[in-house]
């Protein structure tokens, strides 16, 4: 069974609705002034924290007991959110998270393809394995799913994806293209074309794609793209395409912290994983719509004029089977890339490890 986070979405039922209410009053940031205003969350001037107020007020603004107001504030502690206070005193905000709060992603992704179905975790094991269940339970284009935090992330070939709670951007997009089998690992590449955009608009940091489906900063990485699809002998019956982002990791775990990069880490101040989600998924979907209208040509062109891996970088090629070494050639008309070997043999990369050659 799907359990997205009852705090934010199940329409329709008036205790969840008020739950909501509390949250948003302890959540919205100062970018959303409009909304803050609207829920009665105040600031002194004087005071970087957030005021919520006296457990009675909030209690009457949402219609509930003050017992459960506190009860509420205990759930959010329980969750990470810092609350200072007491309800003889009142609530403060000692920061304000940057939860991915779907009823603000809404509004931000008002008429947009994934504005209206969002499926918000705290914690679950993998947001592709969610999507998976979604599409098989005929859940229609453009379902997004969050979490702050995954158990059980993966990366290509099996591999787990290091997803840290409230620091980076872990989400899932369902998708029904009439797409040709062979043309849906294009979308992998699409992916990392919208990643690109987004974090370079955003931050300004200058990002690298590697075939197939990693963001690398300065030769770190820091995103991923894993896309998996269901599909009969010649139709499409739909994809899910999940994207990782290391946002705001300040360290990383293990051999990951010679290998692996933030956008924090390379920016050196914390970037909101709201503003980076909008704008990714605001350019998933122009991107998505081109690939649609125009087909492959467009994904595989703009891939190699941004990738210096696509040509004339020395690389090792990793498949299973065999291990060579070689120069790149460019992408094949599916997607896939060329590597010319040390023999002028050119080979094609259906699957494997790609690395820079030192």
């Amino acid at each position: 069974m799907l359990r997205p986070t009852p705090t934010f979405f199940l329409p329709g039922c008036s205790r969840t609705r008020r739950l909501r209410q509390t949250s948003a009053c302890l959540w919205t940031a100062s970018r959303e002034r409009k909304l803050r205003r609207r829920e009665g969350v105040r600031q002194n001037p004087d005071d970087s924290r957030i005021h919520a107020g006296h457990d009675r007020r909030i209690a009457k603004e949402i219609g509930v007991s003050r017992s459960t107001v506190w009860r509420w504030v205990e759930r959010l502690r329980g969750l990470g959110v810092k609350v200072k206070g007491q309800p003889a005193t009142g609530y403060f905000l000692e920061q304000v998270p940057d939860i991915l709060t779907p009823d603000i992603l809404k509004q931000r992704l008002k008429g947009s393809l994934f504005g209206k179905r969002i499926f918000h975790f705290f914690k679950t094991d993998s947001t592709n394995r969610v999507a998976l269940e979604l599409g098989h339970a005929a859940e229609p284009e453009g379902a997004v799913v969050l979490a702050e935090e995954q158990t059980a992330g993966r990366g290509r070939a099996g591999r787990k994806w290091h997803s840290e709670r409230a620091v980076g951007i872990y989400v899932t997009l369902l998708l029904r293209p009439k797409l040709a089998p062979v043309q849906a690992p294009l979308l992998t590449m699409m992916a990392g074309l919208s990643a690109h955009s987004a974090v370079q608009a955003v931050t300004g940091l200058t990002v690298d794609l590697k075939w197939p489906n990693d963001l690398l900063i300065r030769g770190k990485k820091a995103g991923g793209i894993l896309t998996e699809m269901h599909a009969e002998p010649n139709q499409v019956r739909f994809v899910i395409v999940g994207i990782g982002l290391n946002v705001n990791q300040e360290k990383f775990p293990g051999e990951l912290a010679t290998l692996a990069t933030s956008l924090r880490a390379e920016t050196g101040k914390p970037q909101s994983r709201m503003e980076l989600l909008v704008r990714l998924l605001r350019e998933f979907e122009s991107d998505y719509n081109r690939f649609v209208r125009e087909g492959v040509g467009s994904v595989i062109t703009r891939f190699e004029s941004v990738s210096s891996y696509a040509k004339g970088k020395r690389v090792r090629v990793a498949n299973g089977t065999e291990c060579y070494s070689g120069t790149t050639a460019g992408l094949g008309p599916e997607g896939l890339l060329q590597v010319e070997r040390e023999d002028g043999q050119i080979t094609t990369v259906i699957s494997g490890d790609v690395t820079e050659a030192r």
